[in-house]
């Protein structure tokens, strides 16, 4: 075996280490959920993408989806599923739309000002795609799975905001702004923990 191909697989295992590490990390963060005072109470907050985010960040948006996958299958594995998975695929593609845009752009540049330019677009792009998979998939198979009707959650969300009368008054007033919520909390942790966590994972 050359130097050259024993260094490189020293390269693959320790990348693998920190994406096992990370994985981790966000498989307990996602376990550790809050409910938010304006949204329905199976909407909750968690911090597991600032690992996914911090994994990004350090080792490229790949790794980032690897991290992602890996905590949505740890949940899997831990909490089960009552939608056959459809929930648990949604919930892998909203944290991806985070994550993916905030690395790909800062892997272009490796600036501060790169970050928080890819964070707000991860942002964004989060909050569009949750809505849209609340309102096509999510919610409709939430309803199924409970043998509820729809209207079920939207009268939950008018418990808590009179504003909340109809399915796209639920995505606007509840979804919307529970994923921009989270995705400026996610970011912000991020934002002021990677410079310390960082050289650990550039060993």
């Amino acid at each position: 075996m050359s130097d050259k191909t024993s260094v490189l697989k020293r390269g693959h295992v320790k990348v693998l280490t920190k994406i096992s590490m990370l994985s981790a990390v966000a498989g307990v963060l996602m376990l550790l959920q809050t409910p938010l005072w304006f949204a329905p109470n199976f909407y909750k907050l968690d911090f597991s993408e600032v690992a996914v985010l911090i994994g990004g960040f350090a080792l490229g948006p790949v790794a980032a989806i690897i991290i992602e996958f890996i905590k949505i299958l740890l949940n899997l594995v831990l909490n089960g599923t009552m939608t056959g998975g459809v929930g648990e695929m949604a919930n892998f593609l909203i944290g991806c739309s985070l994550v993916v845009p905030a690395s790909v752009i800062y892997h272009r540049n490796k600036t501060m000002k790169s970050a928080v330019i890819g964070m707000v677009i991860g942002i964004v792009t989060m909050a569009i795609f949750a809505s849209l998979a609340n309102y096509f998939v999510l919610l409709p198979v939430y309803a199924k799975v409970y043998g509820v009707p729809l209207e079920f959650f939207v009268n939950m969300g008018n418990a808590l905001n009179s504003s909340i009368n109809s399915l796209e008054t639920l995505i606007l007033y509840a979804v919307v702004p529970f994923n921009l919520l989270k995705g400026i909390a996610v970011s912000a942790v991020t934002v002021l923990i990677y410079k310390k966590v960082s050289p650990i994972l550039h060993k």
